[in-house]
């Protein structure tokens, strides 16, 4: 079997979903019938979206991700069949995995929506990840160039802990 970029770099945090020592099952979520290369149900109520960015883009050092209508509805209908959901976003280059809630994703593409007017086809959320400093997760403010929009600080040491979290 051929293996993809996705298969190593979603590998790398399932693998340490897998090792959580409450971990109890992982599967791809199947939506119409498809499984998912990117959603997976851990323990039946958990939802995890997976995406990778390769290398941080200059000038800002930043990793980005992009979110087209399809990953978009693809999270909406994982909500509706979870407990919770979280993005684990693979920052490859930098080697950590930024946990994001779900909750503050849609805040990222609430406030883009906001300042833009209206829906988008695709939304870019940035990441930042200094040496030493928490993450710094974010989108741009539409038609401005160098200027972040609705940022959230996401703690490095956090995955997978806060998806098995009970509170």
């Amino acid at each position: 079997m051929k293996i993809n970029d996705d298969h190593l770099y979603h590998g790398a945090a399932l693998t340490q979903v897998a090792e959580h020592p409450t971990f109890k099952a992982i599967n791809a979520f199947s939506k119409n019938g498809t499984r998912s290369r990117s959603a997976f149900l851990v323990s039946t109520d958990i939802g995890l979206y997976l995406k990778y960015a390769s290398k941080p883009k200059k000038p800002f050092h930043e990793f980005v991700f992009t979110f087209n209508r399809e990953n978009i509805a693809e999270l909406e209908t994982l909500c509706e069949k979870t407990n919770k959901v979280f993005l684990a976003l693979v920052c490859v280059d930098a080697r950590q995995i930024c946990c994001v809630p779900y909750h503050l994703f849609t805040e990222l593409l609430d406030a883009r929506k906001k300042s833009k007017g209206g829906d988008e086809d695709a939304y870019t959320v940035l990441v930042t990840c200094a040496t030493g400093k928490r993450f710094r997760i974010y989108v741009n403010v539409p038609g401005r160039r160098k200027q972040m929009l609705g940022e959230k600080v996401i703690p490095r040491d956090n995955f997978p802990e806060t998806i098995f979290d009970k509170s």
